[in-house]
């Protein structure tokens, strides 16, 4: 998702239009909710459904597992089938997955019905933008399209933190079901205002197996991380987790690199994608990482309530909001690669903060600082990664671009928190998620390392100039 200017006056859109963005604005709201939804709601679930906190993280990184790993292939989906078709059934299966989640009583079957909301996610997400690409008119209308798009999935991450906060308050499962009977709502205007429109390369390979397969291996490296706190790394169990983690990923890597038409491959953009890319994974899998740790300390260790923590870790997140109309103007002013390198040092900070605190004794001086660097982190950041996905890129490519970027976002989602969950269980020996809250100190050192890992990344883009962008010239 790319942030481009702000929402300056300009001509009114029309009631269809108008319509259409509201649909569409909405629908992003509900996508980026849910990577924050089950935040608060961890520890409910895992007392509920009897998990440790290796298991307990499986609800969370299961919708990032479906959004990363399915979103390059989805837009394969759209290319057969066309923006309104899969727009539409991306909507349908959400609200569907949304009920069927709450009504679930088992690990694998809540797991399941996240990785189809992750796919959803990656149906309707993107598609949402390209259909404000493709049918709101070029100039000052589709700019302000955009910047409410953006600003309403930068809003979702606060939304998912205050939604979950109340309803866990009250069950759990309303957290889960919640969002079916918005998107039904969604579902009903979106049957009237997504106009129809032709499938642009109906004979392109879809990749179904080599999805699949990707999606696997994600979810394979995920059990061995969070399996080896119980098995041990060098017990048979340990050996196999891990052995299976790496065939499914040689599987995938050989079965891509056999196809001329590979799901996943590096488009145009060169050094600076992947470095934006490998920040963005970072900052990321670092913000959520710590969120979870703080989310099950402040509930399980000092016995906060699901509401209170929610109000305590919304200032990672609302900043952002605030600020997200006025990030072109930033990045007009400061360029993105100055940017990101001084927005991904807050987030170090944050997470270096909390490391030397251990626990929460007292919000202001031992969480709050830590969470208003994290938010500043992203004020400057965020829309400079999303900008600098697709710089210097063809305009034919820059689908393919922001697929890839997205994708190594979703996998920081992915592997960081699952492999707190695996530190936290390790310090508790097995023991419950209360118990694992209480001696962070391992899993706050992982994320305070991958932060770092993505400012010292953002750093190398500084050795250079960056030269201008020009138009691309056919």
């Amino acid at each position: 998702m790319t942030t481009t200017g702000t929402a300056t006056a300009g001509p009114a859109l029309g009631p269809r239009l108008g319509g259409l963005l509201t649909v569409l604005a909405c629908n992003m709201l509900v996508d980026a909710l849910e990577v924050s939804a089950l935040l608060v709601a961890v520890p409910a679930i895992a007392r509920d459904l009897r998990l440790d906190a290796g298991a307990a993280q499986w609800p969370l990184t299961g919708f990032a597992v479906g959004f990363g790993g399915l979103l390059l292939f989805a837009q394969r989906l759209v290319d057969r089938f066309g923006r309104r078709r899969v727009y539409l059934v991306g909507l349908a299966a959400f609200a569907v997955a949304s009920l069927a989640a709450a009504a679930a009583d088992t690990l694998w079957l809540l797991v399941l019905t996240r990785l189809v909301k992750g796919l959803c996610a990656a149906l309707t997400a993107p598609t949402g933008l390209a259909i404000i690409a493709a049918d709101f008119p070029e100039g000052r209308a589709r700019e302000r399209a955009v910047s409410v798009y953006t600003l309403f999935g930068a809003a979702g991450f606060s939304a998912g933190l205050l939604l979950s906060g109340v309803l866990t308050g009250i069950g759990w499962r309303l957290t889960l079901a919640s969002p079916a009977p918005v998107v039904a709502v969604l579902l009903v205007a979106a049957l009237r205002l997504v106009p129809k429109d032709r499938p642009r390369h109906g004979g392109r390979p879809l990749g179904v197996a080599r999805a699949l397969t990707f999606t696997v291996a994600l979810l394979a490296i995920v059990h061995a991380l969070t399996s080896v706190p119980r098995t041990g790394l060098a017990g048979p169990a340990g050996i196999l987790s891990a052995a299976a983690a790496a065939a499914a990923v040689t599987a995938w890597f050989l079965t891509e690199r056999s196809r001329p038409d590979p799901v996943w491959s590096l488009p145009p953009g060169g050094a600076a994608l992947v470095r934006g890319a490998l920040s963005a994974a970072a900052l990321n899998g670092s913000h959520l990482g710590l969120l979870l740790i703080l989310s099950l300390q402040l509930q399980l260790l000092r016995g906060w309530s699901a509401p209170l923590t929610a109000l305590a870790l919304l200032p990672a997140a609302l900043p952002l909001v605030l600020t997200a109309l006025a990030s072109g103007r930033m990045l007009r002013r400061w360029g993105a690669t100055p940017l990101i390198a001084l927005g991904t040092l807050p987030p170090c900070l944050g997470c270096a903060w909390y490391l030397a605190a251990g626990t929460p004794d007292d919000y202001a001086r031992d969480v709050l600082p830590g969470l208003l660097l994290i938010a500043t982190g992203f004020v400057l950041s965020f829309a400079a990664l999303n900008s600098q996905a697709v710089a210097g890129v063809p305009p034919e490519r820059r689908g393919a671009a922001a697929g890839f970027y997205q994708t190594a976002v979703q996998l920081g989602a992915v592997l960081v928190p699952a492999a707190v969950a695996a530190l936290l269980e390790h310090a508790a020996h097995g023991g419950s998620p209360g118990v694992a809250a209480g001696r962070p100190r391992a899993a706050l050192a992982l994320v305070t390392l991958v932060a770092a890992a993505g400012w010292a990344t953002a750093l190398t883009g500084l050795r250079r100039a960056p030269a201008p962008a020009v138009p691309h010239e056919r």
